[in-house]
């Protein structure tokens, strides 16, 4: 169920990191999640959302923590939101079938059908790309935090709904890191915002073809894919160097 409109942001804690940036706590109608920003600012920030992976925010929080701290070094807002089953948020029973459907299958050396991947992608996407929208709204209304907007990572599937449905959203860097609804590819016809998307190369877990297939379908002028070799978390140092220069171009 999506979140009431207007929705209230309440702060739970307050911390201001060794570099000067201001990271709090928050929750958006019981939905946990965290803001950084730049201390001090001088005009209104431009935000970009960081859409974790399903991890939780606990487990993700150190490499989410230090993406947030070169964007504000670069003069940016960063937020990000417990997805949906993740953390401690309700489970989704659909969903956990579906994991360990995903796993069985895996194991076995079986493909992973449609079916597996439409019920572990599609409910996070229903359910999150809304909270994001619910979640902007109670962010761009904060002092110190304006447009234009940028999303960043997460599952593929929630910034490519995000992306055609929002927009505020003017720009994206995607990870090509987990599964893709055959539908989703439909969408991503629809998408024109500029994009920079990141794949790794030896993705274990990723189907390298339907990433590839993705980007070709994309639909904006702009458009760069970033491949390196190396696995899932092997992501270098300079990958997310472009990623960063790719918003101060779009969203500056």
């Amino acid at each position: 169920m999506a979140l009431p409109k207007g929705t209230a942001m309440h702060f739970t804690s307050e911390h201001l990191l060794d570099d000067g940036v201001l990271e709090r706590a928050f929750t958006l109608g019981g939905i946990p999640g965290i803001l950084w920003t730049p201390v001090p600012a001088s005009a209104p920030a431009p935000l970009i959302l960081l859409g974790p992976p399903p991890l939780g925010l606990r487990t993700a929080y150190p490499r989410l923590a230090a993406r947030a701290r070169r964007s504000a070094a670069d003069g940016f807002a960063t937020a990000t939101l417990e997805l949906p089953g993740s953390g401690d948020r309700p489970r989704l029973p659909s969903a956990e079938q579906a994991v360990a459907d995903l796993r069985r299958a895996m194991r076995a050396g079986e493909p992973v059908g449609d079916e597996i991947i439409d019920a572990l992608v599609l409910p996070l996407v229903d359910r999150s790309v809304p909270e994001w929208q619910t979640a902007l709204d109670a962010l761009l209304a904060l002092p110190g935090i304006g447009g234009p907007v940028g999303y960043s990572g997460g599952v593929i599937s929630i910034g490519v709904r995000l992306a055609v449905v929002e927009p505020r959203v003017s720009a994206a860097v995607l990870f090509a890191g987990s599964f893709v609804p055959r539908v989703m590819f439909e969408e991503a016809r629809q998408v024109t915002i500029p994009l920079h998307v990141l794949l790794q190369w030896d993705d274990e877990g990723n189907d390298r073809q339907a990433a590839l297939d993705l980007f070709d379908a994309f639909g904006s002028e702009e458009k760069t894919l970033h491949a390196n070799m190396g696995g899932h978390t092997g992501v270098p140092q300079h990958a997310g160097d472009a990623a960063a220069r790719f918003f101060t171009r779009h969203l500056k």
